[in-house]
């Protein structure tokens, strides 16, 4: 669906459950290219340390390959991830060292017990294998049933960003009643098993398409998270390493519904945005000035 679209955008208070809205300047959300044939469920995106490459990944029922793109959307690398299962892969991102981490913790149900995040040795397209070199592996404060009731299935997750040495986790929320509600998790950066800690409660307005989360990206400056959904982006702002629930948002509106799965700085100032291939929609890269 190639079009451009003018993007009035809108503040929100996390917090407040009757946020207040006010109106910010208009952007445009544009077509870079169209995805290549083959990349029809991609749910993670994340760019090489030179910005060269372009790497993706797809979720459950896909290979455990990482793909690499140049900026025309031409596919110049398929990475197959070694020692690794793609259960169901949901974010991939970067690190300020360049390093790839692959989040494997994909969770609809609510009921795995095999949530992990690994770090590869993944460098340039010039590899025809990457390997595993740190397995994190991780339960949820607080999930002691597996599945929860379904008024609280708030332990699935398809976004992350890596900060200051932990990890930050982002839920994706599917209990019935659905009400923008999303927590977020805190879990370190290292080879082990750990308890992810409940740092922050939050809740975006809207329905199911609107509020959940599909994947997140971190600024080089480390003080703005844009998480993505079907229909908007909302940018984080106030947080602190251990407290989530001062954050602030920003809500944007997309003004465009397609299942959009992925999202990264391309800079500070421009966003880049994958959805999937739908029957008549979707399939392709999309930038947005920030």
């Amino acid at each position: 669906m190639l079009r451009f679209l003018i993007l009035p955008a809108l503040f929100l208070l996390s917090c407040n459950p009757k946020a207040q809205n006010s109106p910010a300047k208009s952007d445009e959300l544009k077509v870079q290219f169209a995805l290549p044939k083959k990349l029809k469920e991609v749910s993670g995106i994340t760019l090489s340390k030179d910005k060269k490459t372009i790497w993706v990944i797809e979720d459950s029922g896909n290979k455990n390959a990482i793909y690499g793109m140049n900026d025309k959307g031409d596919l110049v690398a398929k990475v197959p991830v070694e020692n690794s299962e793609n259960t169901d892969w949901e974010d991939i991102i970067s690190d300020s060292q360049g390093n790839i981490y692959i989040g494997d913790f994909g969770n609809n149900d609510n009921d795995r017990q095999d949530l992990v995040i690994l770090k590869t040795d993944l460098k340039d397209i010039t590899q025809t294998t990457t390997k595993v070199v740190q397995t994190t592996k991780f339960h949820y404060q607080g999930q002691t049933e597996f599945p929860p009731k379904k008024s609280k299935l708030l332990y699935d997750c398809e976004a992350f960003v890596e900060m200051n040495g932990s990890f930050y986790l982002f839920t994706k929320n599917r209990s019935k009643g659905f009400d923008g509600t999303f927590l977020v998790f805190k879990v370190p950066n290292k080879e082990g098993n750990f308890e992810a800690r409940l740092i922050g409660t939050l809740k975006l307005e809207g329905g199911y398409n609107d509020a959940a989360v599909t994947s997140a990206t971190i600024n080089n400056t480390k003080d703005k998270i844009v998480l993505l959904s079907h229909k908007n982006i909302h940018v984080l702002t106030g947080f602190t390493a251990d407290n989530f629930n001062t954050s602030k948002i920003q809500k944007i509106p997309l003004h465009h519904n397609s299942q959009k799965e992925a999202i990264v700085f391309y800079d500070n100032k421009t966003l880049m945005i994958a959805d999937e291939k739908g029957k008549n929609e979707g399939g392709y890269v999309y930038t947005f000035p920030f």
